[in-house]
């Protein structure tokens, strides 16, 4: 891996001591730079977890991807300048409180003093890392995270503003290797029961906000205003993923 070239992807410079306010930097700006996007998946290219393709596809040709993808090189990125980065295996919640198969998505622990959450490839989420061993709220700007125990699982909880606690995902601390997720990565590809290959999604946090675009839909966030737009057609959709995310397919 090229790690000063990953560093240059995401706008990073700066220490590489490998200390907590390096991991909240990293994972800060690796969230405001690389987009998560399912788009392999529409245009019928096989997501395949190799290092060397994910680093191709992500820093060299400027992609993103999905949790597989943005978690797994995230982790060899943080292995590489000195941390302690393990992935783990988690199931995502769904509106009624129920979880999907483990490997569903992968997360990291991040071993320092104590052990930390920390996640790229996971959406409208926390941006710095959360500790594990807190079961008080861990606010971040209009957010409260919880990491609650159950039934021999973490779980992790979102609180936004007014609303009520509701479950993101449950992860166990269980040591994984990228390998190990490729029976998910496959299905969430190709099995029509799958969100992933429903529809196009490409979106990316902002400073302020974030930027989705679901389908023929661009979606803005900034603070609490929130607009949408239909897209008027392919070309404006591959117009809006070149100028507002970067992406040439």
């Amino acid at each position: 891996m090229d790690t000063e070239l990953y560093l240059q992807r995401i706008n990073y410079s700066g220490s590489i001591e490998p200390d907590l306010e390096l991991l909240k930097q990293l994972q800060l700006c690796h969230l405001l730079t690389i987009p998560f996007e399912n788009l392999s998946i529409h245009i019928k290219e096989p997501i395949v977890l190799q290092y060397e393709l994910l680093f191709d596809k992500i820093v060299r040709k400027r992609r993103g991807g999905f949790c597989y993808e943005l978690n797994g090189l995230f982790s060899a990125l943080l292995n590489r300048l000195g941390f302690n980065s393990v992935m783990l295996p988690a199931g995502v919640a769904n509106n009624e409180g129920e979880f999907s198969p483990d490997f569903d998505h992968m997360t990291l622990m991040v071993l320092l003093e104590d052990r930390w959450l920390v996640d790229v490839g996971f959406g409208d989420s926390f941006r710095q890392p959360l500790l594990i061993d807190n079961r008080a709220p861990q606010f971040q700007g209009n957010c409260s995270y919880r990491i609650d125990e159950k039934d021999n699982y973490l779980i992790l909880n979102e609180k936004k503003e007014d609303s009520d606690w509701k479950p993101q995902y449950r992860f166990t601390l269980k040591s994984c290797r990228l390998r190990d997720f490729d029976e998910m990565c496959n299905y969430n590809q190709t099995s029509p029961d799958s969100h992933f290959t429903q529809k196009r999604i490409c979106s990316i946090a902002r400073p302020n906000g974030r930027l989705t675009l679901s389908d023929m839909r661009l979606i803005e966030t900034s603070g609490n205003e929130k607009s949408e737009r239909l897209v008027f057609d392919e070309a404006e959709y591959a117009a809006i993923l070149l100028t507002e995310f970067g992406i040439i397919l």
